[in-house]
């Protein structure tokens, strides 16, 4: 009997930083993306030029702004920093 949720490779990424505009919140439905295990890459395959429009127009918006007013998802989407910074949540 298999026991857990996930077998063979899997991928997962959340990180505060999309909040704030970083490269996960520009990704759109259809974009191709390469994963390489073996060298530990993972390679989001949009030309520059579509990244600054996606960007621009991303700046445009209330993204950034909080949505949340109270609670546990409040103090992630304010304090948590990425993982590759220690995770830290103040």
């Amino acid at each position: 009997m298999a026991v857990g949720a996930s077998r063979g490779f899997i991928i997962g990424h959340v990180v505060p930083e999309a909040r704030l505009g970083g490269p996960i919140a520009l990704v759109e439905d259809g974009d191709r993306i390469v994963i390489d295990a073996e060298l530990k890459t993972i390679d989001w395959q949009v030309d520059e030029a579509e990244q600054k429009r996606r960007k621009a127009k991303w700046d445009e918006t209330d993204k950034n702004k909080l949505t949340v007013k109270r609670g546990i998802l409040l103090r992630y989407a304010r304090d948590v920093a990425p993982a590759s910074t220690g995770a830290y949540c103040d």
